[in-house]
């Protein structure tokens, strides 16, 4: 998948669901600034994620 389809359609970054239309998170890595997708469910589950570009782990 190329970067501008996940541009597109943004997912969560913990479950890999589609948020387009939900109750979803968007926020910027703490280390490098990229946008992160969180759906609902994983930020009330406090699952952990990653970012995409840099590596960053965050709960």
């Amino acid at each position: 998948m190329s970067q501008s389809d996940s541009q597109s359609t943004p997912q969560c970054v913990s479950c890999g669901i589609q948020v387009s239309g939900m109750n979803a998170a968007q926020f910027s890595c703490p280390d490098c600034g990229a946008t992160i997708y969180r759906c609902a469910k994983c930020r009330k589950q406090s699952n952990l994620y990653e970012c995409h570009d840099c590596g960053f782990r965050g709960p």
